[in-house]
């Protein structure tokens, strides 16, 4: 694994915290996919030796919690609420204007690498909906207009970037 160093010592500083050492899969899993974006193979070999598990303890674990992923995402992750509130307020249609003006689809990368763009379940903002969570900026009130702002903005900063 290719971690950060830093990463690597808050990793082998949660793991004392811990009677056993089992329970510090979710914190690991945390960390890396902080660092990295995503859970691969090789984390869940990497977590189950750093740990003395099976592989397949850590990897159900991965599969049963829906806020890990499994593959790489763009540099920024727009996540869209469906749940009710949100989609009553026009949660599809936010969604879709992301889709369009990213040109690309859910669960995927755009092309240009710049983002991908989710459903997710309650962002816990129904008095506000619909909202998007734009990297860990909550975005509340997000009709089409507001999508379309966010993804200038999301544009312009990627640009100034180079």
């Amino acid at each position: 694994m290719n971690l950060k160093p830093e990463t690597l010592t808050r990793i082998d500083e949660v793991i004392t915290h811990y009677p056993e050492k089992r329970s510090g899969t979710l914190p690991l899993l945390h960390l890396i996919q902080e660092d990295v974006g995503y859970i691969s193979d090789e984390a869940i070999e990497w977590i189950a030796a750093k740990l003395e598990l099976q592989p397949i303890n850590v990897y159900e674990v991965v599969t049963f919690y829906p806020m890990f992923r499994r593959k790489p995402i763009g540099r920024r992750h727009i996540r869209v609420c469906r749940t009710l509130s949100c989609a009553l307020m026009g949660g599809y249609k936010t969604c879709s204007k992301f889709e369009q003006e990213f040109n690309t689809h859910r669960g995927e990368v755009s092309p240009d690498g710049e983002v991908t763009i989710e459903f997710v379940e309650c962002l816990a903002s129904c008095g506000t909906a619909p909202v998007v969570m734009v990297d860990d900026e909550l975005h509340e009130n997000v009709d089409e207009a507001k999508a379309k702002e966010i993804a200038d903005q999301i544009k312009a900063e990627a640009a100034k970037r180079g």
